[in-house]
């Protein structure tokens, strides 16, 4: 051993980006980001909250939570179904103890195992779809959406400001202050009740609307 190095390899392609460059996958877009929580929100929960950024990114998110967990539960459900149909269409025991299997009796069991397959597998599709409704309805209806300056929901608290003006300060002459500091202004109004998310529910023209009724109107 003279001390010098190993030659380098000839060929270019061992110094070529596929050999030498590590890849990673590109990280996921967050669901939700966080957003200044409003005066009318609980403060335990503190100064920010997590919100979809718009209602279509939210349905977007709900329609994906709805695919995943059905397609994992017809996964699951499709093992079950084949070992139920083996079951059902194996021969008799007795057969199988003296050995007097067939071809024609391998050809029929096959035959009644696809079809019992089929039918287990509708079944099974169908009770899926409900089940993986029932685990995401509940947490979109709760989940919160991003309010912005010309998003949901402004147009109802304007018709509130004007509502509580006409009702409550009709005495009131224009340059007078209102209770609680407030002047005769929608932006001053905004800022003391500012309104920077909803919840999924209200975006529902009632409570027993189903997510799945409104994402069908609004599509």
């Amino acid at each position: 051993m003279d001390g010098r190095l190993p030659p380098l390899p000839s060929d270019s392609d061992y110094f070529s980006a596929a050999t030498t460059l590590i890849t990673f996958p590109r990280p996921l877009p967050l669901l939700r980001g966080p957003i200044r929580a409003a005066p009318s929100d609980d403060p335990s929960s503190g100064p920010y909250l997590l919100a979809f950024k718009t209602s279509d990114s939210w349905a977007a998110a709900y329609n994906s939570c709805k695919l995943q967990i059905t397609s994992q539960c017809e996964s699951g459900a499709r093992i079950g179904c084949s070992i139920s149909a083996s079951n059902k269409c194996k021969p008799p025991w007795w057969k199988l103890v003296l050995g007097l299997t067939s071809k024609q009796d391998l050809s029929e069991r096959a035959k009644c195992e696809e079809i019992e397959m089929e039918a287990c597998c509708v079944a099974a599709r169908e009770r899926c779809a409900e089940f993986a409704k029932q685990k995401c309805a509940p947490a979109f209806k709760n989940a919160r959406i991003e309010v912005s300056g010309s998003d949901l929901g402004v147009v109802e608290w304007k018709e509130a400001f004007t509502l509580i003006s006409m009702a409550c300060f009709t005495n009131i002459r224009s340059k007078e202050i209102w209770p609680c500091g407030l002047d005769k202004s929608w932006d001053d109004f905004r800022s003391k009740f500012a309104v920077t998310n909803v919840r999924g529910c209200q975006l529902l023209s009632s409570a027993d609307e189903d997510v799945e009724d409104y994402l069908r109107k609004i599509s």
